[in-house]
């Protein structure tokens, strides 16, 4: 085979570096793609007893509110460890939670009892999960060239559907099997893809931007040869001023404060604001509850919406894979607000079409339908490119921060859309739906007024004046000035400095208001 070509298909260190730490999100993946369906199977009533909306929201949403809070301080955690340990970290208490909830109802234990255990190992589950998403999110950013940081991004939503999708064919498989094993064996496999990845992480590189913040400039040089690349990118990676850099080092309260510091606060609220829209738009509402959701536009039988799940699975990972390629062709900021429309209209569409009574066949194909439409459009926009925007609008002293940050306010919102669906559902068939699309709406607006564009700028050092932050300052500063006097009706000239000036030297001009 011709040599050149070779050249061209081999894949980069970097990026097989970041693909085995993108693990982490397959097995986030897993679980949001298995739990749905492990609720329903009959073999898990026959351990836990018939779970009311309540109990069910609860017991698949327990996972998120620890992970909520350990992700808090999960970027303090990765900037003191490294990317790579806090994944290792991760991995380890999120292993031991599936483990937990795998053992429960084993023996003579009672239904309260066992599951009682289940909710306990969701919620160690959670933890280890806050730790460990965050850390590896960043660290396909930081290791990726400018030109590929979308795809690299990418990487660990496209680990994270090719979770969901291997989760629902587990399911539909597993729940032929006589006895707990087909419940249990989720789990199972769970522990074992978070002890593999923590035996993996001693022999991944650690991210050159984390040492060039530790001061490890030897290792950070090394680290950018066996990464694959250029040393010379290892100049604007160098913190701006040594006090920048100590700052950023070891002091959590400080990276706290640098994320809401004046040059960067408005990037800061719009992560927070990305990251929640993202929740609250109703995705893990569908990939919670895809065999509810199928079962109530008709495919009435468990093997038939646990089937349609599964093919929710496989385009998740077809169109990620095809997002991921075209990532960095795409502006995010057009991309964003695209995706969002057609979401929300879809939504809003499954809404009205919800409100017919005895709704006909047609009428629920249509539903199905606009399922995939939405979910497709989730896909190639808001799930690739909103942790990607996150992680490179900021600099290197608060990128960490903001992006726990970012997914602490993720699963808060998250916990409230998986908690809340079940119980929807039971009262309105129509509710979750428009209110999923007015949160879009709302998201929609957003950023057209503000968002701004990250693509191709670097995230390193001057160049990352994106613009964002002069307008929360210009929106402070409105927001505080004095109202004119409703006595006045004659029209106010107010001088501009160029035009004070000109004042000085005997010319009258001025703008009306």
């Amino acid at each position: 085979m011709d040599r050149s070509l070779l050249k061209r298909i081999s894949i980069p260190p970097y990026a097989i570096y970041a693909s085995i730490l993108s693990v982490g999100g397959f097995i986030y993946g897993f679980d949001t793609g298995s739990i749905g369906s492990i609720t329903v199977m009959h073999q898990f009533i026959d351990v836990f007893g018939e779970l009311d909306s309540k109990i069910e929201g609860l017991f698949v949403a327990m996972i998120l509110i620890p992970a909520a809070i350990v992700s808090f301080g999960s970027g303090s955690i990765a900037d003191r460890l490294s990317r790579t340990y806090a994944t290792a970290l991760g991995c380890v208490v999120y292993g031991t939670g599936s483990i937990i909830a795998c053992t429960a109802g084993l023996g003579s234990q009672s239904q309260k009892a066992a599951l009682a255990q289940a909710f306990i190992g969701r919620a160690v589950s959670g933890a280890g999960e806050g730790i460990f998403l965050s850390a590896i999110t960043v660290y396909g950013i930081e290791v990726a060239p400018q030109d590929m940081r979308g795809r690299v991004g990418c990487l660990v939503q496209l680990l994270i559907t090719l979770g969901q999708m291997t989760a629902y064919f587990v399911c539909y498989g597993s729940v032929n099997i006589p006895g707990s094993l087909s419940w249990r064996l989720p789990w199972i496999l769970q522990a074992i893809l978070c002890f593999l990845l923590t035996v993996a992480i001693p022999f991944i590189p650690h991210s050159p931007r984390w040492l060039v913040q530790a001061k490890r400039y030897d290792e950070a040089r090394a680290t950018m040869r066996k990464l694959g690349l250029d040393e010379r990118e290892l100049v604007i990676m160098q913190p701006e001023t040594e006090e920048r850099q100590q700052d950023s080092v070891g002091k959590s309260w400080d990276q706290f404060k640098s994320a809401f510091a004046p040059e960067v606060r408005g990037r800061t609220l719009m992560a927070l604001f990305m990251l929640g829209a993202q929740q609250l738009g109703g995705i893990d509402g569908v990939l919670y509850y895809s065999p509810t959701l199928f079962k109530q536009a008709g495919l009435s039988s468990q093997s038939a919406s646990f089937l349609a799940s599964g093919v929710t699975g496989i385009v998740n990972v077809v169109f990620t894979i095809v997002g991921q390629v075209m990532s960095d062709k795409w502006g995010r900021r057009p991309a964003l607000i695209l995706g969002g429309i057609v979401m929300a209209a879809a939504m809003t569409t499954i809404g009205i079409l919800y409100t017919v009574p005895n709704l006909p066949s047609a009428g629920n194909w249509a539903v199905i339908v606009l399922i995939f439409v939405y979910f497709i459009a989730f896909i190639l926009t808001w799930a690739i490119l909103m942790r990607v925007w996150v992680s490179e609008s900021q600099p290197l002293q608060s990128r960490a921060s903001v992006s726990s940050l970012a997914l602490t306010v993720n699963w808060g919102c998250n916990f409230v859309v998986a908690f809340t669906t079940p119980i929807f559902l039971e009262a309105s068939p129509s509710g979750p739906y428009f209110l999923w699309a007015a949160c879009t709406w709302v998201a929609i607006l957003v950023f057209a007024a503000w968002l701004p564009e990250t693509k191709g700028k670097s995230i390193d050092g001057d160049e990352q004046d994106l613009g964002l932050d002069d307008n929360i300052g210009w929106l402070k500063e409105q927001l505080q000035r004095p109202p004119l006097s409703r006595r006045s009706t004659s029209r106010t000239v107010v001088a501009t400095e160029p035009e004070k000036k000109a004042d000085t030297e005997g010319k009258t001009t001025g703008v009306e208001v």
